[in-house]
């Protein structure tokens, strides 16, 4: 198994995205995306992990992750997905590798970057025209960051420091931006994971 280029740290934060093997669905219904989030946040809490952005899309998903203890976020990120992987398999009657090699990690190093990726991960299901608007797919915490939904998978408090109202959010996530930066933002191809 090759090493990790990135190193996992207290207070870093990093964006950690996968996609199924063979571009095969890592969801197939509801039942599967409720799972995930409850295991998510089990594992967070307990690894005392703020969960920044995410969304999960049929095929692959998103997280922008900080690391606030000790634990390494890989450590969680391969625990939640260790579990998730075991049960979809039971549930399916299937054996064999859910997702397409290890998860990637990038650290985030920059407060552009930081931004950017949070736009990326909100509108990845309009991107991929799953719906028209950030606020029509369920399983991410657009939601959580606009204050419609009560969710606890978001750190609000670094929410509010970057955008004092959801209206401002809003507009940062709908402003017109080069698409080729924001393409580009993942490294590996993932912005053709669909």
């Amino acid at each position: 198994m090759p090493q990790r280029k990135v190193s996992f740290y207290q207070d870093g934060v990093y964006h950690i995205y996968n996609r199924g093997a063979g571009r095969q669905n890592i969801f197939r219904e509801a039942r599967n995306y409720i799972y995930l989030l409850k295991l998510l946040k089990t594992v967070m809490n307990e690894c005392q992990i703020s969960v920044i952005a995410y969304c999960l899309l049929p095929n692959h998903y998103h997280w922008l992750l900080q690391q606030n203890g000790e634990v390494p976020v890989s450590k969680a990120v391969a625990r939640v997905f260790g579990s998730y992987s075991q049960a979809f398999n039971k549930t399916y009657q299937r054996t064999g590798t859910l997702f397409e090699g290890n998860f990637k990690a990038i650290e985030v190093d920059s407060e552009s970057y930081f931004l950017a990726l949070c736009r990326y991960i909100h509108r990845n299901p309009v991107q991929h025209g799953f719906v028209a608007a950030p606020e029509d797919w369920p399983y991410s915490n657009y939601l959580e960051w606009m204050g419609q939904r009560a969710g606890t998978l978001v750190d609000r408090e670094l929410v509010r420091e970057y955008f004092p109202t959801s209206q401002l959010y809003a507009e940062f996530i709908n402003a017109q931006e080069d698409e080729s930066f924001l393409n580009g933002i993942v490294q590996g191809g993932m912005e053709d994971d669909v």
